[in-house]
């Protein structure tokens, strides 16, 4: 795995290890004020980035777009906004950057969503063959 898809699994196995060190940390401590931060960093940031390399290194022709790499810019950013912004505003700052990282990371799944029906799933998609139900691939 090479390319776009190493660099979506990169970063979630980096949000993946940040959020297991904020669950030691809360467990550890025992403060859990961090616990809605610790979710959206291993479901955006590890989940929803390890499934996004997931499909493009299953769908070749999708990655090699040039709106695949706007994807991953869009998507990192949005993780490393939404993240941080949670935790900020649950210490009671302001909603900034949460509001930011999340525009952010739905225009991130908006992108993922036309890469999908665009190119369908796996190297053969949109070479006259359906995805599931009949719907045409391409």
């Amino acid at each position: 795995m090479k390319g776009l898809p190493f660099a979506f699994f990169a970063a979630a196995v980096i949000a993946v290890t940040c959020g297991m060190g904020l669950g030691i940390f809360m467990g550890a401590s025992g403060d859990h004020s961090y616990a809605d931060t610790h979710a959206h960093l291993n479901l955006i940031g590890w989940v929803t980035m390890a499934l996004f390399g997931v499909y493009y290194q299953l769908t070749p022709q999708a990655a090699r777009t040039t709106l695949a790499r706007v994807h991953f810019a869009v998507a990192l950013l949005g993780v490393v906004t939404i993240v941080p912004g949670i935790a900020i505003v649950t210490h009671g700052g302001t909603e900034l950057w949460s509001s930011i990282g999340s525009l952010l990371t739905f225009a991130s799944m908006l992108i993922f969503l036309f890469a999908v029906f665009r190119h369908g799933l796996g190297a053969g998609a949109g070479q006259g063959r359906s995805l599931p139900g009949g719907v045409p691939a391409e």
